[in-house]
C-alpha cells in the first residue's frame, strides 16, 4: 500500500470517529463476559447441584477443576504458538464452538466419567485459549501506547460476567435445575460467541492501520521516503525473555496468584454455604465479589499506563494476600 493510500485509510478511520481497535476491545470484552459468566463464575453455581445429582463428593468435583487448570497450563505454549501463526480469530471461533457443544453435552452427563470427558476433553480444552489467551493477544496487537488501558477494560469484562450473567444462571439453576442451566449456556455460546468471533480482525496492519490509531509520519529529510509509525515498540525474542528474571518472576507470581484465586472462586458458593449462608446469599456475594473486582481493575488500570508496573503489581498482590485471612476469621454475612 502506498503512502497516499495509507493516509486515506487513516483519514477515513479518524472521520468514523473511533479507532477500529476499540471495536476489537468491545468484541473481546463481550466474549469474556460470556465466558466468565457461564464458565469461570458459572462453575461454582453448578458445583453443589451437579455434585448432588451425580452423587459426587466435593473432592471429586474439585479434582475435575484442578485437572482442568493443569490442562490449561500444558496447552498454554501450544495455544501461544497457534496464536502467533494464525492469529486470535480461529482460536476464538473454535473455542466458542467447543464451549457451546461442550455445555450442551454437559447437560446430558449421567456419570463421573462422562462428566470428566466432557468437562476436560471439550469445555476446558477450549476456554483458556479462546476466552483468556486470545483476547489478550488481540489487545496486545492492536495497542502499544494505550495497551494498559485496553487490557484493563478487557480484564474488567471478566468481572462483568460475574455481575450480569452468574446471578441469572443461578436463578435458572434454582428454578429448572443445573442441566437446563448448562443447556442454555451452550446455546448462548453458539448464538452469541460465534458471531462475535467472526468480527475479529487479526491486526491493525491487516486493515492498513497502525496500533493505537497512530498516523504515519514521513521519514527524516534525506531518507528514501519510507514511512514509519509515530511510536515504535521494542521487540524481545523468546530466548531473551526466557533468560530474564522479569519473565520468570512474573510467571511465578501469576502462578501463585492464580492458584489462590481459582481455589477460592471455584469453591465460592460451597464455602459460603458451609459458612452458614443460603445459596441465594452466596450468589449475591459472588456477584458483589465480581463487581468489586471489576471496579478495582478499572480504577487501578487507569494508573497502569503512568505507574511503575512492577511496584503496582506487587502492591496489589500484597493487598490480595492480606484479604485471604478475612474469610478465615469471619463468618457473618
Amino acid at each position: 500500500m502506498s503512502y497516499s493510500q495509507l493516509r486515506i485509510v487513516l483519514l477515513s478511520n479518524k472521520l468514523n470517529g473511533l479507532f477500529y481497535g476499540w471495536r476489537m476491545v468491545a468484541a473481546s470484552c463481550a466474549l469474556r463476559v460470556l465466558g466468565a459468566g457461564l464458565h469461570s463464575f458459572g462453575f461454582t453455581v453448578f458445583f453443589l447441584p451437579l455434585s448432588q445429582d451425580l452423587n459426587l463428593n466435593r473432592t471429586s468435583t474439585s479434582l475435575a477443576f484442578s485437572l482442568a487448570r493443569a490442562e490449561g497450563a500444558i496447552e498454554g505454549p501450544i495455544v501461544g504458538h497457534l496464536l502467533d501463526r494464525y492469529g486470535p480469530k480461529p482460536i476464538m471461533l473454535a473455542a466458542a464452538l467447543l464451549m457451546g457443544v461442550g455445555y450442551l453435552l454437559l447437560s446430558q452427563v449421567n456419570s463421573y466419567v462422562s462428566f470428566l470427558i466432557v468437562y476436560l476433553g471439550v469445555i476446558s480444552l477450549a476456554h483458556a485459549g479462546g476466552f483468556m489467551h486470545a483476547p489478550m493477544a488481540l489487545i496486545n496487537t492492536w495497542f502499544i501506547r494505550q495497551r494498559a488501558r485496553a487490557i484493563t477494560i478487557n480484564s474488567a469484562a471478566f468481572g462483568m460476567g460475574g455481575v450480569l450473567i452468574a446471578p441469572l444462571l443461578s436463578v435458572v439453576v434454582q428454578m429448572w435445575g443445573w442441566r437446563w442451566g448448562a443447556a442454555i449456556g451452550g446455546v448462548l455460546f453458539l448464538a452469541i460467541g460465534l458471531p462475535l468471533g467472526l468480527t475479529i480482525r487479526r491486526s491493525p496492519e491487516s486493515m492498513g492501520l497502525l496500533p493505537d490509531g497512530d498516523e504515519v509520519v514521513r521519514a527524516s529529510p534525506g531518507a528514501d521516503g519510507a514511512t514509519q509509525p509515530a511510536r515504535a515498540e521494542i521487540n524481545v525474542t523468546l530466548a531473551e525473555a526466557l533468560r530474564s528474571f522479569a519473565f520468570w518472576g512474573s510467571v511465578l507470581a501469576a502462578g501463585i496468584r492464580n492458584g489462590s484465586y481459582h481455589a477460592i472462586s471455584v469453591h465460592f458458593v460451597p464455602l459460603m454455604v458451609w459458612k452458614g449462608l443460603t445459596q441465594a446469599e452466596a450468589v449475591f456475594l459472588l456477584s458483589l465479589y465480581a463487581f468489586l473486582g471489576m471496579a478495582a481493575t478499572l480504577v487501578l488500570g487507569w494508573f497502569a499506563d503512568k505507574a511503575n508496573k512492577p511496584r503496582l503489581t506487587a502492591f496489589i498482590l500484597f493487598i490480595a494476600a492480606a484479604a485471604m485471612f478475612l474469610p478465615i476469621v469471619g463468618s457473618s454475612f
